[in-house]
């Protein structure tokens, strides 16, 4: 993908008046931006397919008074494929919940939007479990924001936590936590899930392809993500657990 400035990929669209539609836009470079597009739900309209969600692009934007108007754009991709899978459509949605739910206007955020792109295209393009990769995606989010789970020592007790054991996981705290100091509350991992996470953490989108989905330990990373956002996250989309 060759990226300019003015790239950004539709996070969340909501019709206004007639033929009018309002636009989040995550740009890697100025963050989340708010744009109208007018008339683009007209049929012959040319903003007809960059005025939906997914939609990525080289966008033309006419600020006035700090607002944002469409002027043109110019589509790089549509990950329409997504829209034939049910089950990876609500998955590619809660991403875009996400992200949406984090980025702020002038924030350069260019991390975080190769992730997302990274990741929408093997959930639209290959044939991946869709567990790992949002398991993967969820880890480096979490990294991203600056909480990244503590996976080697007992964040109670400091016990490191021997390759192959299994432990438990504190979703407030954001770390592991080791059978002596386990609480009710506290979340089981297995020996597998860990190392999946810590090779999510080393060895990036390679290590998302390879393990088997029993490792992911998706509903967990999810539950923490979600903890750690709280009133910011947006997304109310029911994904199966585990």
């Amino acid at each position: 993908m060759k990226q300019t400035e003015n790239t950004v990929i539709v996070l969340h669209t909501a019709n206004y008046r007639e033929a009018d539609r309002m636009l989040t836009l995550f740009s890697p470079v100025r963050g989340r931006m708010e744009a109208i597009a007018r008339g683009c739900r007209r049929p012959k309209s040319p903003l007809l397919n960059a005025a939906e969600i997914f939609a990525l692009g080289d966008y033309e934007l006419f600020e006035k008074n700090g607002r944002y108007t469409v002027v043109s754009a110019s589509l790089i991709e549509t990950f329409y494929p997504l829209r034939m899978d049910y089950e990876r459509l609500t998955c590619g949605t809660y991403l875009l919940g996400l992200c949406n739910a984090v980025i702020q206007p002038g924030e350069n955020a260019q991390n975080l939007f190769m992730l997302l792109l990274h990741t929408l295209s093997r959930l639209t393009f290959t044939d991946q479990e869709w567990r790992p990769l949002l398991c993967g995606f969820l880890i480096h989010f979490a990294q991203d924001q600056g909480v990244r789970p503590r996976l080697h020592h007992c964040i109670r007790c400091s016990k490191r936590i021997p390759e192959g054991e299994n432990c438990f996981f504190d979703l407030q705290e954001g770390g592991v936590v080791c059978r002596s100091c386990r609480m009710e509350e506290d979340v089981p991992v297995s020996a597998a899930q860990r190392l999946f996470l810590e090779e999510a953490l080393q060895e990036g989108s390679a290590s998302w392809v390879n393990s088997p989905e029993r490792h992911a330990p998706f509903g967990m990373m999810r539950k923490y993500v979600e903890t750690q956002l709280g009133s910011r996250l947006k997304s109310g989309l029911m994904l199966p657990d585990e």
